[in-house]
């Protein structure tokens, strides 16, 4: 009787401890908060996904309606890592946020109906923007400072595809959209719609930012995270159709219409060619851009030249990375 009582709490204990390691292992999963469903935007992030996983990193993502619903997500801590560039937050906020990598640069267009030909047209003006606080609003606001003008009312519908939706069914007359949705705007309806000249922009549009208390607690998850995004980005800039060949057919991307498929190769040799994706990451060239530009654009105080760089940035997975 003993012995078999002996047996009983033999196997009940392993199972407990086969229970609690697997709580363990799907615990420490990174939990990742995207700022928009999966779209042909994402494949290159989904592919590196891919490539961390296959060196050992369990992950989970949850897509957000917005940015800031995914900024407020890893402030809670809810999630882990987030897309963004939460400046104004990481600056007002006492919890220590810190960018790791820079996923793509501001190559954002305005595109209006033919009442407009020029960015001064628009003084007064209401144009849709992604969200509040973001990308396209920060260029909103250095478009108010260049050119000493102030558009009238904005509203915002997240998605450069959802904004030229909107445009294309008359719910707008101006908006800021990325280069794939102006190409096929160009490309779709170009008769009807204006491209206005626009400046030149180094700063960041997306960005992976984490809580570094979180980062450095998890640092060899993302290491490996940040390893394989560099990978990609550089296997990218040597040939845009390597986010085609490595998309996995039944992962998020993989799902997507066949002509959203269809057309990866070509979003991506635009997207390489017309200088979207830093190989490298960003780093410290991207850090210094961004205060230049979000100090102008009212996201951060004080000029660029006194922000101390460490307190919005985390440089040490790039630098493994390069290692």
């Amino acid at each position: 009787m003993r012995k078999i009582l002996r047996n009983a709490l033999v196997y009940f204990a392993s199972a407990f401890m086969a229970l609690t390691i697997a709580a363990s292992a799907q615990a420490a999963k990174i939990r990742i908060a995207l700022a928009e469903t999966p779209s042909d935007e994402l494949a290159a992030f989904f592919v590196a996904l891919d490539r961390a996983k296959a060196n050992g990193l369990e992950y989970e993502w949850t897509a957000f309606s917005d940015e800031e619903l995914a900024i407020q997500a890893i402030l809670s801590g809810q999630m882990d890592i987030g897309f963004g560039t939460p400046y104004s937050v990481m600056q007002k906020s006492k919890a220590p946020i810190r960018i790791i990598y820079q996923l793509s640069k501001l190559k954002f267009f305005p595109v209006t109906s033919k009442k407009y030909a020029k960015l001064e047209d628009l003084n007064g003006e209401p144009i849709m923007l992604h969200s509040r606080g973001g990308g396209t609003e920060s260029i909103a606001n250095v478009i108010e400072d260049k050119l000493n003008m102030k558009f009238g009312k904005r509203s915002y519908v997240p998605g450069s595809a959802n904004r030229i939706a909107a445009l294309i069914a008359g719910q707008t007359d101006a908006t800021i959209v990325d280069l794939s949705n102006k190409n096929k705007l160009v490309k779709l309806h170009g008769d009807n719609f204006n491209v206005l000249p626009m400046f030149d922009v180094d700063a960041s549009d997306e960005a992976l930012f984490a809580n570094l208390n979180w980062i450095k607690s998890n640092s060899k998850d993302v290491d490996i995270f940040v390893k394989a995004l560099v990978s990609v980005y550089q296997d990218m800039a040597k040939d845009p159709t390597i986010i085609r060949r490595e998309t996995d057919p039944n992962g998020p991307i993989g799902q997507l219409p066949k002509e959203v498929l269809g057309n990866l190769d070509k979003f991506y040799s635009d997207a390489v060619a017309g200088g979207l994706y830093d190989p490298n990451g960003g780093g410290m060239k991207a850090a210094k851009a961004d205060m230049e530009w979000y100090s102008k654009a009212g996201q951060l105080k004080g000029d660029a030249a006194s922000l101390n760089i460490d307190d919005f940035w985390y440089m040490e997975p790039l630098k493994s990375a390069a290692q």
